[in-house]
Formats: structure tokens, C-alpha cells, sequence
């Protein structure tokens, strides 16, 4: 263990909450280190050898705001036992592959709650999990996997969404409490379509540009202003026809705010040679659009170069 790495024993905080994270990467990793720091009984479900590092080394986190340290976690390749709560943290390509993980029947009763970029994986799991209680959301953070169980989060920001109705608010602010126990910033809303489409409306924007551009969001900012402000618009005329606000100014402002290097998560699958999301951030797009008649000429010319260059939509499960 590094001299600078903190053991981490597991806190009191969250205990008798057991969550199963499907996927521990770079977003799933942080929420599984911090949840089981926190006092969780963390359940991370991978392929052989990222369970393998898993039960022998636990979990490491590199944080600026969260810490350096190492934490114990549990690690299968399949979920064995029913949980409170499992987060979805796999990429979209990975997601059909990845659910092979987890039988129907252990989820029954309960969260299920998916951090995926795009917005049609909500529908899918709901189907696939009859008897769970899916819960819509969004995260917005960066942190990458650096290698099996050792994670890096690179931005000062770290803030989960949460949607709710009538019958479940009083568990998914249960929920939202641990979050925020392990230190998430965590906001609960009633409104499904508009968490979904408010980080699409920034997301989608972010990974074309960045990847079309091969640079990060100030340089985006910069070079390719035009088609920044043009798709910010039009993925909020998309969100509008789906029944959620679109308020490309406050998007736009935000973008503005976020940190010159900032990369997309496709810009860095890309720029590897690994599959990326842009079926489910891009495609997504076009087909509501589509769906609801609303022009999208920016967002359709970059997908379609996207396409052109022979990005890659799937892979297997680690």
C-alpha cells in the first residue's frame, strides 16, 4: 500500500444499506469507495479479474475533495442476494451485456437506480425489472478508472439527481440521505423528464464537440462557438417537444463555468480506440427529434461524421 493511501475502515453511518454496484469504473468505483466508506455493505458486480483485484486490494480513491484512501468491498461477477439498493453504473454500450449479471428476482422491491448518459435506458430497465422500483438520475462529476479497483476523480464537483413520484419519495430520500452521508451533493425532483434532458441538453453538446474536435470544452468554447450554441438549442427544442424545459442559456452559462480541460468521456473512449456512447447520447437525440418533427441540423451533421469515422457502439463486459 502507498505511504500517502489512507486505510479507510468502514464507518457506522450506513450500516444495514446494501447496495450492489454494477459496473465499479470511473463513476461507479467513486460511488461504491464512498458508500462503503461511509458504512454501506457495498456489493460491487464486474468480470473476473476487476472482482478478483476487488476482494484482494478493496477499492482506491484519489480525490481532491473526497480524500485519498482505500476501502474493503465485497465483489462478484453475479449478484447472489437481494440488495436495498443497485446502481447501474456501466457505460451504455456495456449495458445488455452487463445486466446478465443480475437475475429479475433478486431486485424485486428493490431501487434500482442507472447513472447512464442518454435517456432511453430508463424504459429498458423498468422492463427488464418489473418488480423494482427504478429510479431515473443523473450524475455529473469526472472521474476515471485507472486500473481495476483504483479510481481517480479528477473535478471539484460531484452531484447526483434523483427523480421521484408520491409513492416513492419517502425511499429515494432515504436514499438521497446516504448519498449525501458519503458526501454526494444530492438533489431530489419530481420532474423524470427534466433531470434526464437537463444533463442531455448539456452532455450531448460536450461529447459531439469535444470528440468531432479531439480537444476539451475550452477549447470548444473557443473554436467552435457556433455549433456549440446551435446544438445546445436544438437538444433543447428535442427536451421541450418531450415535455421537459429546455433552457439552452442556462446551459450554455454553464458551460461556460466548467473547467477548460474538461473532457468527454466519448472524447477519451475515442481517442483509445474503445466503444463509445454515441448511439445513446447522439442517436438518442435524432431519434426524439425525429419522433416529435423538431430540425436538428447541427446534431445531425455531427452524429453522421461521428458515424463516418467508424466509432464503435458495443463491446463486451470486463
Amino acid at each position: 500500500m502507498d505511504r500517502d493511501i489512507q486505510q479507510t475502515p468502514t464507518g457506522e453511518g450506513l450500516a444495514g444499506l446494501a447496495v450492489a454496484v454494477l459496473g465499479p469504473g470511473g463513476v461507479g468505483g467513486l460511488l461504491a469507495g464512498l458508500l462503503a466508506r461511509a458504512g454501506a455493505t457495498v456489493t460491487c458486480l464486474a468480470g473476473p479479474d476487476t472482482a478478483a483485484v476487488l476482494t484482494q486490494q478493496g477499492l482506491r480513491i484519489e480525490s481532491g475533495r473526497f480524500g485519498t484512501f482505500a476501502v474493503p468491498v465485497r465483489a462478484a461477477e453475479s449478484l447472489s442476494e437481494p440488495v436495498d439498493v443497485c446502481l447501474v453504473t456501466v457505460k451504455a454500450t456495456q449495458l445488455e451485456a452487463a445486466l446478465q449479471r443480475i437475475p429479475a428476482h433478486l431486485l424485486d422491491g428493490a431501487l434500482v437506480v442507472p447513472f447512464l448518459n442518454g435517456v432511453e435506458h430508463v424504459a429498458l430497465l423498468r422492463q427488464r425489472y418489473p418488480e423494482a422500483a427504478v429510479v431515473a438520475a443523473t450524475i455529473r462529476v469526472e472521474s476515471t478508472r485507472v486500473a481495476p479497483g483504483h479510481v481517480r476523480h479528477d473535478s471539484p464537483f460531484a452531484s447526483i439527481e434523483l427523480a421521484t413520484d408520491h409513492d416513492l419519495r419517502d425511499r429515494v430520500e432515504r436514499l438521497a440521505d446516504a448519498l449525501q452521508q458519503a458526501g454526494l451533493d444530492v438533489r431530489v425532483d419530481e420532474d423524470e423528464g427534466g433531470i434526464l434532458w437537463g444533463k442531455l441538453n448539456f452532455l450531448a453538446p460536450l461529447a459531439l464537440l469535444t470528440t468531432h474536435e479531439a480537444a476539451p470544452a475550452g477549447v470548444v468554447r473557443e473554436r467552435r462557438r457556433d455549433d456549440l450554441t446551435a446544438v445546445i438549442a436544438e437538444v433543447a427544442a428535442v427536451a421541450r417537444a418531450e415535455g421537459a424545459s429546455g433552457d439552452e442559456h442556462g446551459v450554455l452559462q454553464f458551460f461556460d463555468r466548467v473547467p477548460a480541460g474538461m473532457q468527454s468521456s466519448m472524447q477519451r473512449d475515442a481517442a483509445a480506440g474503445r466503444p463509445t456512447e454515441l448511439d445513446a447520447i447522439g442517436g438518442a437525440v435524432l431519434r426524439r427529434a425525429a419522433e416529435h418533427g423538431v430540425p436538428v441540423p447541427v446534431t445531425t451533421r455531427l452524429v453522421q461524421e461521428l458515424r463516418a469515422r467508424g466509432l464503435a457502439s458495443s463491446e463486451p463486459p470486463r
